[in-house]
């Protein structure tokens, strides 16, 4: 007698209408906990804005598309891969962007720190594309593999920003950049680049699983102590919130941890040093890029905490800043030509300060 056999699939149950699994729950109850902050705060910040002409509705006239531009940095870091490395005693780790004479100089994009050291900026030739690269700028191109150059190069840093390109279901989808585990965030050598009392400022999505990560996992592990949470808050150009405050799916703001490097065998205590303490749960309140993730600059907002001469390191940066070292494998995205309106330099005062210095 011939049995039939019956195959039950086995089904992923079905949450309830309005049942919220364990990350939607620790989510809120973060909302919850710092809401009042978001709201006081970028009220106060917003009238003060308004009192002063800014955030008041209007917007540029021009309309331009976004550059499509197609950024095939990555790629080109992957394809580096291939290169062999030179031993370190007979590796220069930096290199010049421009000759003595001001034109471009040949570059080696992967494998060392280039250097705009000039006081102006430069429009130059790299891989065929043309970039627009900043006065007193570094920055070296390259993933992890290729990440020694900036250890060797002999620099320590006061101020480490960090941009993760965190796992999250929107970058999936949108596949505008590749995602990182968390647990890779380890292998970043920033007890080789700070300098002691180091300010490290880490950018996290709203999920609480990376707040915990960076506060309990990523930070112990470099030897940083966590001294402040700070909120990048999201408003449209009249001042309102770009998502509803209590949105279930996207939230109007974005979290900073801040942290003081306390390498293990320095033994000064935090009130010995000059470092300036940090204030907790600070509001930065702005319209955000229209180029996706782009954060805003910190470099005015954190020159109160290490001073004006402090060294600059941008790790995952996508573009560069003006006394600034950035790292990452898109590091020069943003400054492809066709993100910039350019306007030929004004030489009249130039030559008018030549002919009376002459006369």
């Amino acid at each position: 007698e011939r049995k039939s056999v019956i195959v039950l699939e086995r089904q992923k149950r079905k949450r309830k209408h309005g049942e919220l699994n364990q990350g939607e729950i620790d989510a809120k109850a973060f909302h919850e906990k710092i809401r009042s902050i978001i709201l006081e705060g970028t009220k106060s910040l917003v009238d003060s804005a308004q009192s002063l002409g800014y955030l008041s509705g209007e917007t540029e006239t021009s309309k331009d598309p976004l550059p499509s531009q197609d950024c095939r940095l990555a790629a080109l870091c992957e394809m580096a891969k291939e290169l062999p490395l030179v031993a370190d005693e007979e590796q220069e780790w930096t290199q010049s962007l421009l000759t003595e004479e001001g034109v471009a100089s040949h570059v080696d994009l992967f494998s060392q720190v280039t250097e705009n050291s000039e006081a102006w900026a430069a429009v130059v030739p790299l891989m065929g594309e043309e970039y627009i690269i900043p006065h007193d700028t570094a920055f070296l191109l390259s993933d992890f593999t290729r990440i020694q150059p900036l250890v060797q190069c002999g620099r320590r840093f006061d101020v480490i920003v960090i941009d993760p390109p965190w796992e999250n279901k929107s970058v999936k989808r949108s596949r505008r950049y590749s995602s990182l585990p968390s647990s890779q965030l380890k292998r970043l050598p920033v007890p080789l680049l700070g300098s002691p009392g180091c300010l490290v400022v880490t950018w996290v999505t709203n999920r609480p699983s990376h707040l915990r990560f960076v506060r309990d996992e990523l930070y112990p592990h470099w030897g940083v102590e966590v001294v402040a949470e700070w909120f990048w808050v999201k408003v449209t150009t009249s001042g309102e919130f770009v998502f509803p405050l209590d949105s279930p799916h996207k939230k109007p703001y974005e979290v900073l941890v801040l942290g003081r490097y306390r390498p293990a065998n320095d033994h000064t205590s935090p009130l010995q040093t000059a470092n300036v303490p940090v204030e907790d749960k600070r509001l930065i309140v702005s319209v955000p890029s229209a180029l996706h993730s782009q954060k805003p600059s910190l470099s005015e907002v954190l020159k109160l905490y290490v001073g004006a001469e402090a060294k600059c390191l941008e790790l995952f940066a996508r573009s560069l800043q003006p006394g600034w070292t950035s790292w990452g494998n898109e590091v020069l995205k943003f400054q492809h030509i066709s993100y910039f309106d350019l306007e030929p330099a004004d030489t009249s005062k130039a030559e008018a300060t030549e002919d009376a210095a002459e006369t």
